[in-house]
């Protein structure tokens, strides 16, 4: 071998070991980076004329993980939607309240069944008619409550849909722009390693709102496909649509139309949870407005039911006219079994026994259809009032099981449905949560180790060291040889 071919292979295995020390630093400047992977120089060696010629730098690889990559982005989209799953249930169950603490469901029930027995015992006494008034009244309320509770989730969640969509259409271009950039570098001969980090940020981001499948392409490329089988991006983006409604009540239904559902590329798509886009955020976000408010909002519903006909019977009341409402009133309407959706936001007390509006305290007394004060003595009303509270009745609509209930049987009923909806998602939850925090575990143990980098740093200084070496005794013959 020539000094001079000598001289080469020593430059060559320099400027190999100076690339491969910048990708150390940078490995270590960023070992703490989100989304950063580590970098690999990889080298191979130069021949000239089947001669050894030194080496050279073949480039600089990502080392990534790609099967653990996938399964962390598809627990990151599980953890989200069993996360808002069980946040909605929670702040349902946390609405309704736990019997004891004085404003739960079951507790204005039993309040407002005290009050009547309080009545029956002073049947002369308007401030304990007063009580019973109040007590029904914030059993009516909490009832409303309730209902608006459900209501305003479903409006935020229509509302968190359209934001979701948005930004899942902007993702997606940018992931688009930065493909074509990634094939500009690439071409170019350039390292697009950094935009492929920001890449992988972004399909980070489209996991969360819909898990999916990330597929290699030819030059680096993507294309991004749904686990439930949509294209989200092959070649070009797909377009997501929808159209939020702003204010949402109990009737509005996505079967009805009121609701908008997804659509891509202009054709509409199946849009619930177990839709083409299900299993995220997204599909969360759809799972709280169309299926389990509108579930809770049936129980509210069949209670408010349940209510209105215990007071409207004739053999409690026998003064109220055929069809009349009771002491429970759909807004002073009799109850419609076709408006039965959102009756727990619109239950009101009977304008007849409240001052408020015009009534008599006497009434709840002496009866809502009478024209005259009857005797104070008599507790015949009140005492049927209080049987019909605690009468066991057969729930005509709602997620029961059918076993007749109490009144406040009842009611425990809608808090045990929501209560066990909402342990199931705490479990789902917690099992979501922790294979998410293994899988990004698993990841992060395949990302930068500074330990190793510096011992790559170490072995890096010797071969560098060697190559200078070399260098240095090249150049003392060539002195030599000069000097002769």
């Amino acid at each position: 071998m020539s000094l001079s071919a000598s001289l080469n292979n020593a430059l060559s295995g320099l400027t190999a070991t100076s690339r491969r020390a910048e990708v150390v630093s940078t490995n270590v400047a960023n070992a703490l980076t989100e989304g950063y992977a580590r970098r690999e120089v990889q080298v191979a060696a130069r021949s000239l004329g089947g001669i050894g010629a030194g080496v050279q730098v073949v480039g600089v690889t990502r080392q990534v993980n790609t099967g653990i990559l996938g399964d962390r982005r598809l627990a990151d989209a599980e953890a989200g939607n069993t996360g808002a799953r069980a946040d909605f249930l929670s702040r349902i169950e946390t609405q309704i309240g736990t019997p004891g603490d004085g404003r739960s469901l079951s507790d204005r029930i039993a309040t407002f069944e005290t009050a009547l027995i309080s009545a029956t015992s002073r049947p002369d006494s308007q401030a304990r008619l007063q009580t019973v008034l109040d007590t029904a009244d914030a059993l009516a309320s909490h009832l409303g409550t309730l209902s608006d509770e459900v209501q305003i989730a479903r409006a935020e969640a229509d509302n968190s849909i359209a934001s979701q969509v948005a930004e899942l259409n902007n993702v997606l271009a940018g992931i688009d722009k930065l493909n074509a950039a990634i094939l500009a570098e690439r071409s170019s001969g350039r390292d697009a390693n950094a935009l492929m980090d920001q890449r992988q940020r972004l399909v980070d981001r489209v996991a969360e709102i819909v898990p999916v499948r990330e597929i290699a392409r030819d030059h680096d490329q993507i294309a991004l496909f749904t686990t439930g089988g949509a294209v989200l991006l092959d070649g070009l983006p797909a377009t997501v649509g929808f159209s939020p409604v702003g204010v949402v009540t109990a009737d509005m239904t996505l079967a009805s139309g009121d609701l908008s559902g997804l659509t891509i590329n202009g054709m509409a798509v199946p849009s619930g949870d177990d839709g083409v886009l299900g299993g995220g955020t997204l599909g969360a976000m759809f799972a709280i407005r169309d299926d389990l408010a509108p579930a809770a909002q049936e129980g509210f519903d069949a209670l408010a039911r349940d209510l209105m006909a215990r007071f409207s019977d004739p053999a409690v009341d026998p003064t109220l006219p055929p069809g009349a409402p009771g002491l429970f009133t759909d807004r002073g309407g009799a109850f419609d079994p076709l408006a039965e959706a959102g009756l727990a936001g619109r239950l009101t007390i009977n304008a007849a026994a409240d001052p408020a509006q015009g009534g008599q305290l006497w009434r709840l007394r002496d009866g809502l259809g009478a024209a005259t004060q009857g005797n104070v003595g008599d507790t015949t009303l009140l005492t049927a009032m209080t049987d019909a509270m605690q009468a066991a009745r057969v729930p005509a609509s709602g997620p029961f099981i059918g076993a007749a209930r109490s009144a406040s049987g009842l009611a425990a009923d809608v808090l045990s449905n929501i209560s066990g909806q909402r342990q199931q998602a705490d479990l789902r939850q917690s099992y979501a949560t922790t294979r998410q925090a293994a899988m990004t575990e698993l990841q992060l143990a395949d990302g930068v180790d500074t330990d190793a980098e510096m011992q790559d740093l170490l072995l890096i200084e010797q071969a560098y060291a060697a190559n200078a070496r070399v260098i240095q005794t090249v150049d003392s013959l060539i002195q030599t040889l000069i000097g002769l």
